[in-house]
């Protein structure tokens, strides 16, 4: 993780948010030495929330406590795909 003063990272905000968007870099922006805020990409936390679904849904599966779902099949049927 790249870390930039937050006084520094002002002159250089457009090409930070595009490391960040672009090249899944994290960029911690620090506030007296401390990091206050991070770039991040929306992909890489969308990849987290998927991870973290999934690890919920095995936990839920190795439990016995899955929700009742709706079939594969009539998935594509409400969506017009079969």
């Amino acid at each position: 993780m790249t870390e930039i003063a937050i006084s520094a990272a002002r002159s250089q905000l457009g090409d930070l948010v595009r490391r960040a968007a672009h090249g899944r870099e994290t960029i911690a922006l620090t506030d007296h030495g401390h990091v206050a805020a991070l770039l991040i990409s929306p992909q890489v936390i969308e990849d987290f929330e998927d991870a973290l679904a999934l690890a919920e849904y095995e936990l839920n599966k190795e439990r016995g406590t899955l929700a009742p779902g709706i079939p594969h099949e009539e998935v594509g049927r409400m969506l017009g795909l079969r």
